[in-house]
């Protein structure tokens, strides 16, 4: 192990490991609202994995625009060129609204895809139900996703993952008051409310990242004159963002068609199967976090025109993932021999 290994683990691991808990973080959102609305119904449960599985596989393709800002601000901050990091993030935004305005149309009416698909009728009218609501914060949580590529860039990690844990610990007694009802006689909502807390919580993250970077990054005036478009920047997040979001939608896409198969056969075992892989989740983000940070440090490579940082980086972050990957397999194993 050589000391250039270890330097360049010890900055990806420094910027990656909040990215971790943060990915960590909201991965346990979604668990609790799997387990809050399987107490409440077995059957509400289905509906919203078999929703949350087709939104999913809009937002995940959407994240490719704002995943495209992280390695061009990185290497545009490492090249002073603040205005290029300005534009470049103003269009990352630009682009994830739009889309999000225009995915808003399918999942509005989703009940009769569900249904052409073979879906339960009652569980495909709760997914539509739970998508009315939920749809709504596609454009909230894709520019969340741009907002921690620009602050993930600045090095600037901390703070999405104090944000992710804020929003963690409100979702609980948010879920709990909204899914079964609470106090002032409100009624329960079931996988409605739900989803009113997963859109409240998406748009206050929003917020505060938009706040706290408009006050950490001034020199960059992000928000400054922000319908101005910029044809050029436009171009280049959406040219990089296509492929990385078909990239993530052929891997997504895997899980999304095996909530589909689950649904033939029955809600208990969809939402068992919604269960299971809120489960599995909680692995693969790891390594997301980290692919992530290498990013960053790849992106402030190429701004400073090393190749051999970037080479660094690239096997560092690899021995990084391998090693994780094998931690897990080791602990699964001896989980099961117990």
């Amino acid at each position: 192990m050589t000391p250039a290994f270890k330097s360049e683990a010890r900055s990806i691991l420094t910027l990656g490991l909040p990215l971790v808990g943060s990915n960590l973080a909201h991965t346990a959102m979604q668990l609790t609202d799997t387990l809050m609305l399987g107490w409440y119904d077995v059957t509400a449960l289905a509906g919203v994995v078999l929703g949350g599985s087709l939104f999913f596989l809009f937002f995940i393709f959407g994240m490719g625009f704002g995943l495209a800002v992280t390695p061009m601000v990185a290497e545009v901050v490492e090249a002073g060129d603040v205005t290029r990091a300005r534009r470049v993030t103003r269009m990352g935004l630009w682009i994830s609204a739009v889309y999000g305005g225009c995915v808003m149309v399918p999942l509005f009416f989703s009940e009769a895809l569900f249904r052409a698909i073979g879906q339960n009728p009652e569980v495909a009218a709760i997914g539509q139900n739970y998508l009315r609501i939920a749809g709504w914060q596609m454009v909230p949580a894709l520019g969340v996703i741009v907002l921690r590529s620009f602050l993930s860039a600045l090095e600037r990690t901390q703070v999405i993952l104090w944000v992710t844990l804020l929003t963690a610990a409100l979702n609980v007694p948010l879920n709990w008051v909204l899914i079964f009802g609470g106090p002032f006689g409100l009624p329960p909502l079931g996988e409605r409310g739900a989803a009113i807390s997963t859109l409240v919580l998406a748009s206050l993250s929003l917020l505060i990242l938009l706040g706290y970077t408009a006050r950490v990054a001034r020199d960059y005036t992000l928000f400054q004159r922000i319908w101005k478009v910029d044809r050029g920047a436009l171009a280049q997040v959406f040219l990089l963002g296509v492929p990385i979001g078909f990239t993530l939608l052929a891997e997504a896409g895997l899980f999304s068609a095996s909530s589909v198969m689950m649904g033939w056969l029955g809600p208990v075992p969809l939402a068992a199967h919604g269960i299971a892989l809120q489960l599995s989740a909680l692995v693969f983000v790891i390594h997301l976090g980290l692919s992530q940070a290498a990013t960053v440090r790849a992106g402030r490579a190429m701004g400073r025109h090393d190749e051999a940082a970037l080479r660094q980086s690239t096997r560092s972050a690899l021995w990084l993932a391998a090693g994780f990957a094998i931690a897990s397999v080791c602990y699964r194993a001896a989980a099961l021999s117990l």
